[in-house]
């Protein structure tokens, strides 16, 4: 009988050693929770023994226990490399019609191929549906969604007005050449501005502003400017130009209004457009060639720009072109029991009955941690505590192996007897 106490003892020390070395050998997993061995002895009593005369059994495993403190954390740059300080497992959802959920405290994210925040395994990130002022519209387990990025945001619209005011100055002299756009000596200065078409593409207008003295008059300086969109001139009325006259004051006289541009096609719509061009802000002094101020009306589609998750989990995307959408709210699930979740590799974790039902909540609310973004929690094994137990289990061998072989040696001391 002696034999099996020592084998028992045999047992737990190799299984003691096996938890310990799955523990180093996941250090530098990210989420990783390390287990704890906790054996039980072995007593073999009827309510008839005399308690002072029993001896034990052996040892046996009574659980591995995970120990889910937090582990340490790294900073990155991934706004969708997520942690939870506190309480709390990311639900992932595995691809399929019939996916499962699972847990993790690895919370490395990615967009994937077709703009979903995944996993490294392609498991899908779990939110709550969101409105547009970022609450909550679902809860619960029926509520989690997958949270897709659109790769896009708005509508486009052609730019109608431009307003442009500028500082023409005083001392500019009228150039000696007539107006070529190809010839910078025939025009004194030139703008650009960025306008789009019905489809949002963007266009280049440029405006060339020519001094024209011979039609100064009563102490009025005048210029003419000259408009094009690519490569297509903008006329008025039919006119190459507009004049613009300002007076002794430099305050501008002409035009006094917003001028409308005749219709013009642009190639990659070819659909009409018609711009208003206001110049009502700009002035002549003598100071140097200026522009004071510039807005259009249009806007392109926006294209996406960039992801940020806030401490509450809000994620939210923006765009090219300012706009900004909520996409949902990070969802973190909590256990009554944790140590009853079972593992399933991949820093996984799934439900049982021992763990209870999960419940979902978001960040910072209601018991569960608060979220870091740009952060990755990584293993809470720590080596020098390992090496330490691994040595106390390696002795525990020993003196369990030292105890087999003295039993067996005195097993043969007795048969030497007999014979």
């Amino acid at each position: 009988m002696s034999f099996y106490t020592s084998l028992s003892g045999l047992q737990v020390a190799q299984t003691d050693m096996s938890a310990i070395s799955h523990n180093l050998a996941n250090v530098s997993t990210n989420g990783f929770k390390k287990s704890r061995s906790e054996f039980a002895d072995v007593m073999a009593s009827t309510f008839t023994s005399d308690p002072r005369r029993l001896t034990g059994s052996g040892a046996v495993l009574k659980e591995n226990v995970q120990q889910f403190g937090e582990g340490s954390l790294t900073t990155t740059s991934s706004a969708l490399d997520l942690a939870v300080s506190g309480d709390g497992f990311f639900a992932v959802k595995s691809a399929g019609n019939n996916g499962t959920t699972a847990y993790t405290r690895n919370g490395s994210f990615v967009v994937n191929a077709d703009r979903y925040i995944v996993d490294s395994q392609g498991s899908y990130l779990q939110a709550f549906p969101v409105d547009a002022s970022g609450n909550i519209t679902a809860t619960g387990a029926d509520g989690l969604v997958d949270v897709q990025i659109p790769e896009t945001s708005g509508m486009p619209v052609a730019t109608t007005k431009v307003e442009l005011g500028v500082n023409l100055a005083t001392s500019a002299s009228t150039p000696i050449v007539s107006f070529n756009r190809a010839n910078a000596s025939s025009y004194n200065n030139a703008t650009s501005t960025t306008i789009y078409d019905t489809s949002g593409n963007a266009m280049t207008m440029t405006n060339y502003y020519v001094r024209n003295s011979a039609a100064d008059a009563g102490g009025a300086t005048a210029w003419k400017v000259y408009s094009f969109v690519g490569d297509q001139q903008l006329t008025n009325g039919g006119a190459s130009a507009i004049d613009m006259t300002f007076d002794a004051d430099g305050k501008i006289l002409t035009p006094a209004a917003a001028t409308a541009f005749d219709a013009f096609t642009p190639a990659a719509t070819g659909v009409a457009q018609t711009i208003t061009m206001d110049y009502t802000t700009s002035q002549s002094k003598t100071s140097t060639f200026s522009v004071q101020s510039r807005t259009q009306n249009g806007q392109s589609i926006g294209q996406l720009s960039g992801l940020a998750v806030d401490e509450q989990g809000l994620i939210t995307a923006s765009y090219s072109n300012g706009e900004t959408q909520k996409l949902g709210k990070v969802a973190l699930a909590n256990f009554t029991t944790p140590t009853g979740l079972r593992q399933q590799g991949n820093s996984y974790w799934a439900s049982t009955g021992i763990a209870g039902a999960p419940k979902y909540g978001t960040a910072s609310e209601n018991g569960y941690g608060a979220l870091m973004s740009g952060t990755i929690e990584g293993s809470n094994v720590d080596i020098t505590e390992e090496l330490v137990n691994l040595i106390a289990a390696q002795r525990n061998f020993q003196a369990n192996a030292k105890a087999l072989d003295t039993q067996s040696q005195i097993s043969q001391t007795i048969f030497n007897i007999r014979s």
